[in-house]
């Protein structure tokens, strides 16, 4: 199936008479002009701030996963359609919107990850989404596609911040939080939020272990935030976060698909034998402030630093010692032109950094010790001007600059540097009804520069010379609510030169980054909720992914492996006046999905249900149970891409099982 614009804006034309409406909790996503009246406060404000956008956004509040065992962005955004997060083991998952980063078999690129605002990503772009701590934060903005213009984000996926509670945000003063379940997995958490005149303060500690599902998958972790306030007056404040972690993981390795379907719980024999891990220490700091000026004019900036320790021994050691610094600043400003009203975002950000590494033997004699060292500037402005009291014009862009120099201490003659810039102007239309019902479309450039996992490739002296993946995206989709149902629904297509993808065809092996011509990613993402009755909700949301090559001298029109073409979530949840809930949910994939390039080796289908029960106590005491995989069903959610499957000698243990029926209870106390 292939769909195109034309049709995208003939189906959405019939939507704004479709009878929509709201949920009946705090766990919807979807992002309305007319804030939610059983949101918190803070998260309503944020629904109604993402709606300026002419796109596609989501919030996801605390509240969606509390009653959870949500260990990572796997279970936060489950629910998010155009999403595409799937555990590999422990915290470590694929993520993906819209196809961004999708031949990454680790780590991730192509979303700019945040928190508070600040990138946890490398200075070159690389980003590993576990330094996150997803039970802290107080709500999750998913910016997908070219919708990031407001942390000045080009990438083709987007953007997700998660926001740190505050004092005075925070859902108590006082939490404490304790779960167990299968696999030996056990955590517990404490946070505490206080207000003193001017000054707010939150702290939050977090302590995890498990066994894992399959062997050698142990962790454990112990993260910790702090972020105090001062206050100057209303909408004016300066504040400093803090945040760090201590993850440790073992490495379980890939299988063959017989192997994942027949043995899930084994390891790959040289991720046991040679004891694959990825340990890492972080630490985060940022100052930032808000400060208003007029009625008109907000300033939102700061500055900030991290550091991540890595040691990882897999198949040869890597020995990292990361560190990025940063600057960010955006002024939103609101009022008439012409007696029109208007409203303008501007400003900029700037970050470097640099990775010093060491490369030591584990399975093969190799050695490295490199620094590699990065800036990244942007420059972004977006307006609104509304030409009817109903519909907005909307056009912006960013402007960007990137250097990338490489200095191997080994040997000189692989020493590189590249700097270059680019331009990714967007504009659109945002129409919003009385209602608060919106219909939105718009086109967007994105660009993505080079990271250095593709610039450096040995044995090749110097930078592999691959160029900017850029794209331009068009999107159009509405969102709203009525009495019974809330909906969110986008229809986009990106056509792309330069994507960045793991497939060398002179080699067959998968392991390098190259330049492919012209790709396809289009595809609908659709999310909604419907009360069916008083006390009844039932959540859908559903993805529908085609990504494909265009004409390539090698694939032709192949379909682009990983990525399932249809995805569907559904939950029921039946809420009891006396305060206990239960919302038996499924996950299916209906149809098989491409692992290789060639289009010649398929991931089967799958269906899996889950269960989640839980009782909230006038006293502040929530218990809950969370059941998965009730069938057992064995089933592969996640895999790396393969050149040609069917080739003599091809590498196929690119596979990572699903985990098996598994139950996890929790109590938590607010006081």
């Amino acid at each position: 199936m292939k769909i195109s614009l034309p049709l995208c804006v003939s189906a959405l034309a019939l939507m704004p008479g479709m009878a929509l409406a709201e949920s009946a909790d705090n766990e919807t996503i979807i992002v309305t002009a007319r804030p939610n009246p059983e949101d918190p406060p803070v998260v309503a404000a944020a629904r109604d701030d993402l709606s300026r956008t002419p796109g596609a956004v989501s919030v996801v509040a605390n509240e969606s996963y509390e009653t959870r065992a949500a260990t990572g962005l796997t279970d936060l955004l489950r629910d998010v359609p155009g999403v595409l997060a799937q555990r590999r083991y422990g915290e470590e998952s694929r993520f993906s919107i819209r196809g961004s980063g999708l031949d990454q078999s680790y780590h991730q690129r192509g979303v700019l990850f945040a928190q508070d605002g600040v990138p946890f990503a490398d200075a070159d772009g690389f980003s590993d989404f576990q330094k996150l701590d997803p039970l802290t934060a107080r709500y999750a903005e998913v910016y997908r596609g070219g919708n990031a213009l407001r942390f000045g984000g080009a990438q083709l996926g987007g953007a997700v911040n998660l926001v740190t509670p505050t004092g005075r945000t925070a859902q108590s003063e006082n939490l404490l939080r304790a779960e167990a379940g299968s696999f030996g997995f056990a955590r517990a958490s404490g946070q505490i939020a206080r207000t003193w005149g001017d000054w707010d303060a939150f702290a939050a500690l977090t302590a995890m272990q498990g066994d894992g599902y399959r062997e050698h998958a142990q962790q454990d972790q112990l993260r910790g935030t702090f972020n105090l306030g001062r206050s100057f007056g209303e909408d004016r404040e300066v504040r400093l976060i803090v945040y760090g972690a201590d993850i440790n993981q073992d490495v379980p390795g890939t299988l063959t698909l017989v192997q994942a379907l027949t043995n899930p719980e084994a390891a790959s024999g040289a991720a046991a034998a040679f004891d694959w891990q990825r340990d890492q220490e972080v630490f985060r700091t940022s100052l930032q402030t808000r400060w208003r000026f007029n009625d008109a004019l907000l300033f939102e900036g700061g500055l900030y630093a991290t550091t991540t320790d890595l040691y990882h021994p897999i198949s040869l050691l890597i020995d990292q010692q990361i560190v990025t610094q940063g600057v960010f600043g955006r002024f939103d400003w609101q009022g008439e032109i012409a007696g029109r009203r208007a409203d303008l975002y501007w400003g900029a950000s700037y970050r470097q950094g640099h990775v010093d590494q060491i490369l030591g033997p584990v399975m093969f004699p190799i050695a490295g010790d490199s620094r590699r060292e990065a800036t990244g500037m942007e420059l972004f402005a977006e307006g609104r001007l509304f030409v009817t009291d109903a519909l907005a014009l909307v056009a912006g862009g960013s402007y960007g600059r990137f250097t990338r120099d490489y200095d191997d201490r080994l040997n000189a003659a692989n020493n590189d540097s590249l700097d270059d810039g680019w331009f990714a102007p967007r504009i659109g239309l945002l129409w919003e009804g009385e209602s608060g019902v919106q219909v939105y479309a718009n086109i967007t450039n994105s660009v993505e520069p080079p990271h250095y996992g593709a610039l450096v490739q040995a044995p090749y002296p110097g930078f592999v010379p691959v160029e900017p993946q850029e794209a331009w995206t068009g999107e159009i989709g509405t969102r709203g609510r009525t009495d019974a149902f809330v909906w969110d629904i986008t229809l986009y297509r990106a056509e792309l030169e330069n994507e960045l993808l793991s497939f060398n065809p002179a080699t067959g092996v998968p392991a390098a980054f190259f330049n492919a011509d012209e790709t396809v990613h289009q595809g609908i993402e659709f999310a909604l909720d419907w009360e069916i009755a008083a006390d009844w909700v039932l959540r859908q949301s559903y993805t529908y992914s085609d990504f494909f090559f265009d004409g390539d001298p090698i694939y032709g029109d192949n379909q682009i492996p990983v990525a399932p073409e249809h995805q569907y979530r559904a939950t029921l949840r039946y809420t009891h006046p006396a305060g206990w809930f239960v919302a038996p949910s499924v996950e299916w994939r209906p149809s098989d999905t491409w692992v290789d390039y060639a289009n010649t080796l398929q991931a089967p289908g799958y269906t899996i249900w889950s269960l989640n029960a839980g009782w909230d106590f006038d006293t502040g005491v929530t218990l809950f149970i969370d059941a998965r995989n009730l069938t057992d069903e064995a089933y592969v959610p996640e895999f790396g891409a393969i050149v040609d499957a069917s080739a003599i000698g091809a590498n196929t243990a690119v596979f990572y099982p699903g985990e098996g029926r598994a139950a996890y209870g929790g109590v938590s106390y607010r006081f």
